[in-house]
């Protein structure tokens, strides 16, 4: 991908100014520059909609709904990913697009799931001419990651796709959601059906500020589908019918399924050991888990910390899994705030609790709203693909260089919460996961306070609070430094990988919309 010009960001990484068919950009200049005193925005225009009077919005073919929604090629075109792997929503309507001859179209999805290497048949024939996502993995990580794409991409993290979908850098054209649940006029619901996902967050932004919507689902009922409406008929354009949206069983699958290797299960019950030492496990908390196994394993040792300990937190926060959702209902915390679902646990829970909210991605990270709950929040529990010794985190390139993540919520959640703590093994492949400098930055270290890795703890030098009560309780505190020499005399130092820093594959966005870093071809 040429682009016109490029400059060092305050962390000496090589961004563009301008991508070609993206627009122009600002070097990441800090986690706050662009947040604190920001002045007001300005915004995209809400979608004004007008229909024919009637009692349905139901057509009769995807085809025929893709031709009344005036789509054409070079516009955008947008998916939530709430089924995860189970997802068949996204390569149904590519494989018909494609047949019925669109080209170049913006594939601008809430993130990509691993199942679906079909993006990069869709890349490679011509239908995708530019790609906006949160996650990239499998054959259309590696086709991007070897620059046989050709196309340009931009990879935001959550908050961050929202808030540049608000302020107008994605337009979409026409949104395809998939809708568990769903009657003639559009009102939507996740939390029931055959392909009940819980929340549909994500596609809440999306149908807001969309040109056209166009529900799609398997379990059309009577209207009004009633309680637990995730998206209203007034933000819908039209409604089909198709066999199956996937199989929600494979939600629960990879990243988003808890841990039982004993490697990760140390790490989570250390990572516990220094939240209670932090003193941030106190009534009316705060709490949010990645989607990894180990942080995922965190919540069994929290959960039963509390309900020894009769603690009542405020509320958990992001992708919510079952745990979770057993410590509402068991009193643990008040609230839940959920933008995507982990497994059926949840979507019963959100079906049946009304402190269970579902919420969209910019009041959940938006760092320009007003109301941006990861801003709230007391601790926070993240995966990561490998850090460096200035505690910048990676969870983008796997030790090849080749695109193998998602931004996820990443970033926004480290900037927002009080305390933020990454896990992640001391090496994967037999190769360090500590870097001198990762391949790529993410997450900036200025919002990491800790890593726990199953050899030790690494508390960030700006956090002396954190440090002093983490020895104060004994823990295994070492340096990163030491740590990364530790493990790279056991596991030998490899060779680095080979990048072509005049060919940028991909931009990797800040939530703020600055550019924290370029992704380039792997040699």
């Amino acid at each position: 991908m040429k682009v016109k010009g490029t400059v060092l960001n305050s962390l000496g990484r090589k961004v563009p100014l301008e991508v070609p068919g993206v627009g122009k950009f600002d070097p990441y200049k800090g986690p706050f520059s662009k947040i604190d005193g920001s002045p007001q925005r300005a915004g995209a225009p809400v979608q004004i909609r007008t229909a024919a009077r009637g009692r349905s919005k139901v057509t009769d073919s995807m085809e025929e709904a893709i031709k009344k929604s005036g789509l054409e090629d070079g516009m955008t075109i947008s998916f939530h990913h709430h089924l995860r792997n189970g997802d068949e929503v996204i390569p149904m309507t590519l494989g018909i697009l494609k047949k019925m001859g669109f080209k170049n179209l913006v594939f601008a999805p809430s993130s990509i799931p691993d199942s679906h290497d079909c993006v990069a048949d869709y890349v490679e024939c011509g239908l995708i001419g530019r790609l906006y996502t949160s996650g990239v993995r499998g054959r259309l990580g590696h086709l991007i990651s070897s620059g046989k794409a050709g196309i340009p991409v931009v990879i935001r993290s959550h908050g961050g796709r929202a808030r540049a979908i608000e302020e107008g850098q994605i337009s979409i054209d026409v949104a395809f959601l998939a809708a568990p649940t769903c009657d003639a006029l559009g009102n939507m619901s996740g939390s029931s059906g055959p392909s009940a996902c819980g929340s549909l967050g994500y596609a809440i932004t999306d149908a807001r500020y969309a040109r056209h919507v166009i529900a799609i689902t398997d379990n059309l009922v009577d209207y009004p589908v009633g309680m637990n409406i995730s998206i209203p008929q007034y933000m819908v354009d039209q409604v089909i019918t198709v066999p199956s949206l996937g199989d929600p069983k494979k939600i629960a699958t990879g990243a988003a399924r808890i841990t039982k290797n004993p490697v990760d299960l140390r790490i989570a019950q250390d990572t516990f050991r220094l939240m209670k030492a932090s003193g941030i496990v106190a009534p009316g908390f705060s709490f949010q888990m990645g989607a990894g196994g180990a942080s995922l394993a965190v919540s069994a040792y929290l959960e039963e910390y509390m309900k020894k300990k009769g603690i009542s937190g405020s509320f958990g926060l992001g992708g919510i899994s079952g745990h979770m959702s057993r410590m509402l209902e068991s009193g643990l915390f008040k609230t839940l705030f959920d933008v995507q679902s982990f497994d059926s646990a949840v979507t019963e829970s959100m079906a049946r609790n009304p402190a269970h909210i579902e919420v969209d991605p910019s009041w959940y990270a938006n760092p320009f709203n007003p109301g941006c709950l990861v801003h709230n929040l007391d601790c926070v529990i993240l995966a990561a693909l490998e850090v460096d010794v200035n505690f910048n985190v990676s969870v983008l390139l796997g030790n090849d260089g080749v695109l193998r993540g998602a931004s996820g919520g990443h970033c926004d959640t480290a900037a927002g919460a009080a305390i933020s703590i990454v896990v992640l093994p001391s090496f994967r492949g037999g190769v360090c996961s500590i870097k001198d400098k990762v391949r790529n930055v993410t997450t900036p270290g200025e919002t990491v306070d800790a890593i726990v890795t199953e050899r030790g703890i690494l508390i960030n030098p700006r956090r002396k609070d954190l440090l002093d009560r983490a020895r104060s309780a004994r823990l295994p505190v070492v340096e990163i430094g030491d740590l990364k020499s530790e493990v790279d005399r056991m596991t030998g130092v490899p060779d680095p990988v080979e990048f072509d820093e005049d060919d940028i594959v991909a931009v990797v966005e800040y939530r703020d919309g600055t550019l924290i870093d370029s992704i380039f071809r792997v040699l």
